[in-house]
């Protein structure tokens, strides 16, 4: 074996190795980005249980709450823009901008004593409250899968590839101020 075949069978194994190990950060790239897809999608399942329930809640509530209208017509716009909503980013935002005008409404309900008795408001707001807990759930993992992968894409040399094939950092599912504010025990 002469030196020039040597140096030939050592170059091409660099270049495996070296191949290999981008092979490597690309799938594991890819595995991320795939995992905030996936952790989004069980959100998204739930917001759009709850954005179903939204216009029951609405027909019921309209029946009680001659002078909330605004809430009513927020809420149903709210619904609208979720379902139009083709990113992740729009989907978020609105799902925040959703659990706002819920919590309005269930706030301004208790100056409606029927409505706040009616059966079916009753039910329709465990039902929205029970998918907003799921909401919390799911946000917390959704929020470890962007980290890990904001991580990931940041990392060297991860980040020259991520670079290149366009990966970009993502956003965190934030809670609002007004969700964190608490305004005491009401009576």
């Amino acid at each position: 074996m002469t030196a020039q075949n040597i140096a030939l069978i050592i170059a091409l194994i660099l270049i495996i190795v070296t191949l290999s190990y981008f092979i490597g950060i690309y799938n594991k790239l890819v595995m991320l980005k795939n995992n905030i897809e996936k952790a989004f999608m069980n959100i998204d399942v739930i917001l759009m249980q709850r954005a179903q329930e939204i216009p029951e809640l609405v027909k019921v509530a309209s029946k009680y709450m001659n002078y909330e209208k605004s809430i009513l017509t927020d809420l149903t716009n709210l619904r609208t823009a979720f379902l139009n909503a083709t990113t992740i980013d729009e989907k978020i935002k609105n799902a925040s901008e959703f659990s706002k005008a819920t919590k309005s409404l269930f706030a301004v309900s208790e100056q409606y004593p029927e409505l706040a008795s009616n059966n079916n408001f009753v039910e329709l707001q465990k039902r929205v409250s029970q998918l907003e807990d799921k909401i919390a759930d799911r946000r917390e993992f959704f929020n470890d899968s962007v980290n890990l992968y904001n991580i990931g894409i940041q990392e060297f040399p991860n980040s020259i590839l991520a670079a290149l094939i366009g990966y970009k950092q993502r956003n965190l599912f934030n809670v609002l101020p007004e969700e964190k504010a608490y305004n005491g025990v009401q009576f």
